[in-house]
């Protein structure tokens, strides 16, 4: 018999968005997940873990009825008893209510991030949030610099098609590691490669899978990818290889551009990054001469304290050369601003009071434990709701963390697939459906697609959509708004009705929507998102974030990072893994049987100093703590680099907390932004 094949969008925090044709084995189990063949980006790839995503959908420990917590914080499942759904929300309703009582509305943080993508599952709890006058959030932890850095040169969150690295004859992968984080990327890097012999150059502080494939990769300590930037720009002036009359047009102040740039050379710049002058020269060399050259921008290398900078530096790249003007030319970061959605509906912005105070996500931490950098003369926070995220593990400086959520003032309810380390803290567990079980929309960071995913198989056992229990507690709650007493799917088509979208029934397959800008709008030949309709190279940050003072305004090395500690000489990258998505996938068996064990990647020279070996246990840590992990050597980066692949639970390691503890909350300028990436340790053997 034939396959039952439904079409649905991968919903996980992931740019490539896959569209997806999901085996039915009956009506409420799956088969296998393949890549969509019809949809042009996707072309019929997934990864391993979405393809094997039965392991997920029918993990024998996925949450299925509501839990009331009667044990001690943070033990786990048998900490709990079973209520009944209206017990729960009930219960919950009650404390938020209790916590605005006694403090005011601002004591209640909605706490949510990406854990799906989908808007009308994520973004729901802002409805919620802006009709109750709840705290608002600075959502930071994981695009607010790469979004800033695009923003001060191109001005609008779009790029060119994802669909032209087929067409590049240069395709540079900077701060990425598509083959195990964008693996649809690679299909069409491959494809250019075979077809047009494209070279490949990746650009990242360590040798992951995609740096083993590519033709050159150079790898600049952490937090030095904006001196390389400035570096490569010095030659591309020098040499003749920048476009002056396509940066007449097109640019601010290419003179004073290259004025700043002439003591910017590349022995400035190996000085900087560790890299060597011929390496710098010879990667501006290849770039200056290949018209079609393609930068796909990475998130990793943005989450340091001069993040935005770095990328601010690298999108002025093609705008030296010109690169914009031709098919399979230019740069992308993302795509999530092309679609010119209204979400109000969905969002609630139409209730929405500005003057309610703004918590910033990267510091749970020290919010939940009182810092008065952060509240205030306002409140505390006195109750948590928390859906699409798992802070106890993911968040900045995870010892905080934990002291926070252990506050036994604090109020805490999860709406959770799982029992993690954070629904573990909570008073009340709600079982969530996945991406499967509830419709939702989404667009996407890699291509020009908008999509729509409909319920596959119904809710497993007792499960509810994050759509379902905000309308519910909304309803408790006396919160007002017509996003409450609507369905998902009507949200859907609302929207897309206010938007002047076409309708659901217009969608390919009723899941796909090309919105594809014409070649002159999608290369910024029409203007760049300026109000001059101009590519800056004077970067106004002022108009980005308040806090600004630190940045230059012309492209640099902006020496803002934690570093040249002689008591902390290593500079930690704690890395995405091919096997697990954030904290999504780290509980399958065939992630975990692939990605073995937390372990660090060290350089064989002080790995040997050391005196450890493969499989030895060593001790990194900071002035914040300290993780056990087992050692590997690896000779692919520079000797003061360390790499910890993950991220894994906090149980996974000896000592029961993760490789965050040892991460900072400082706020990256100029708004906001995680600096995972921006980390300096000591190594001691175990």
């Amino acid at each position: 018999m034939p396959l039952d094949i439904a079409y649905s969008v991968c919903p996980h925090d992931c740019p490539s968005a896959c569209a997806l044709e999901v085996e039915r084995i009956d009506h409420v189990r799956i088969g296998r997940i393949r890549g969509a063949r019809g949809q042009t980006y996707t072309s019929g790839v997934v990864c391993a873990k979405v393809g094997r995503y039965a392991e997920r959908q029918d993990h024998p420990d996925r949450l299925s009825v509501p839990l009331r917590r009667v044990g001690d914080k943070g033990r786990g499942r048998d900490a709990f008893v079973p209520i009944a759904w209206d017990e729960a929300l009930d219960a919950v309703s009650e404390r938020l209510t209790r916590a605005t009582q006694r403090h005011g509305s601002e004591a209640v943080w909605p706490h949510f991030y990406a854990g799906t993508m989908g808007m009308v599952q994520r973004d729901g709890i802002q409805r919620l949030r802006h009709a109750m006058r709840y705290s608002r959030q600075n959502s930071t932890i994981c695009a607010a610099m790469t979004d800033a850095g695009w923003a001060a040169g191109v001005g609008a969150r779009r790029g060119v098609d994802g669909r032209e690295v087929a067409k590049s004859d240069l395709i540079v992968s900077w701060g990425g590691n598509p083959v195990s984080t964008q693996v649809n990327l690679m299909t069409h890097i491959t494809k250019a490669r075979r077809e047009r012999g494209a070279k490949f150059v990746v650009v990242d502080p360590y040798r992951t899978p995609t740096a083993e494939v590519a033709d050159v990769h150079l790898a600049p300590l952490p937090g030095t990818d904006g001196a390389l930037a400035c570096g490569v720009m010095h030659v591309l002036f020098k040499e003749g290889f920048a476009d002056r009359e396509y940066l007449a047009r097109y640019a601010d102040d290419a003179d004073g551009l290259e004025a700043h740039l002439a003591s910017r050379d590349p022995a400035w710049a190996a000085s900087i990054t560790g890299l060597s002058e011929a390496e710098i020269i010879d990667f501006a060399r290849l770039y200056g001469r290949t018209r079609r050259s393609y930068i796909r921008l990475g998130y990793g290398f943005s989450r340091q304290r001069n993040g935005s900078m770095q990328v601010f530096a690298v999108t002025c790249l093609p705008t030296v050369t010109g690169a914009w003007q031709y098919e399979g030319g230019g740069a992308l970061l993302s795509n999530h601003g092309l679609v010119p959605l209204d979400r109000t509906l969905i969002q609630g912005t139409d209730v929405m009071d500005p003057t309610t105070r703004l918590l910033d996500q990267s510091r749970i931490g020290p919010i939940l434990c009182g810092d008065k950098r952060d509240i205030g003369d306002g409140p505390p926070v006195t109750a948590l709701f928390i859906q699409n995220t798992n802070p106890m593990v993911v968040s900045p400086e995870s010892g905080r963390v934990r002291q926070g959520f252990a506050r036994d003032d604090l109020f805490i309810c999860v709406h959770e697939q799982f029992m993690t380390e954070t629904a573990a803290m909570a008073d009340i567990v709600l079982p969530a459906t996945t991406f499967l079980e509830h419709d939702d929309m989404y667009t996407a960071g890699a291509h020009t697609h908008l999509q729509i995913g409909r319920a596959v198989v119904p809710p497993y056992a007792e499960c509810r959509s994050n759509h379902q229990v905000i309308c519910d507690l909304a309803k408790r709650l006396g919160a007002v708004h017509p996003g409450f007493d609507m369905t998902a799917f009507e949200l859907i088509e609302t929207t897309l009705e206010t938007s002047r979208l076409p309708n659901p029934s217009q969608f390919e397959n009723g899941t796909w929507l090309d919105c594809v800008q014409p070649f002159a709008t999608t290369h910024f030949l029409d203007g760049f998102g300026h109000t001059d309709k101009k590519f800056h190279f004077h970067a106004d940050w002022s108009q980005i974030g308040p806090d600004h003072a630190t940045l230059p305004s012309l492209p640099d090395h902006a020496e803002l990072n934690d570093d040249g500690d002689p008591e902390r000489p290593f500079r930690l990258v704690p890395a995405p893994s091919r096997s697990f998505l954030n904290t999504s996938f780290n509980n399958t068996p065939s992630g975990i049987a692939r990605e073995g064990r937390p372990t660090a990647l060290i350089h064989p020279v002080p790995l040997a100093m050391l005196g450890l070996s493969e499989g030895d246990r060593v001790r990194i840590g900071n002035d914040k703590g300290s993780v056990v992990v087992h050692a590997k050597p690896s000779d692919g980066m520079q000797q003061r680099v360390v790499i910890v692949e993950g991220i894994w639970p906090n149980h996974a390691f000896e000592e029961g907390i993760g490789i965050n503890v040892l991460t900072s909350a400082d706020p990256g300028p100029p708004h906001g932004g995680a600096v995972f990436h921006d980390t300096s340790v000591w190594l001691r053997p175990a």
